[in-house]
């Protein structure tokens, strides 16, 4: 999914929180994707379950994230990422 929204580095932490440990968005496998700063530049994430990295990172056009998983609820994890 691509996204125009920017989000602070507590945001994705705590999505990708969220994404580890429950299943309300399905059985996440991996999260990956780079989505605008609000203070700025970009944020990068990777998730695999129980650990996940964000950090910084070049500009880009547009924000992008991809979920990949089992019985993925979209209409919920769109929401998540608002």
């Amino acid at each position: 999914m691509e996204t125009a929204r920017k989000y602070t580095m507590a945001e994705i932490e705590g999505i990708l929180k969220k994404l580890s440990d429950d299943n309300t968005y399905g059985m996440i496998l991996r999260a990956k994707g780079m989505v605008g700063n609000a203070d700025g530049g970009w944020i990068f994430f990777d998730m695999v379950p129980e650990e996940c990295d964000v950090r910084e990172g070049t500009p880009q056009i547009t924000g992008k994230f991809c979920v990949i998983g089992a019985e993925l609820k979209e209409d919920k994890l769109a929401g998540l990422f608002k």
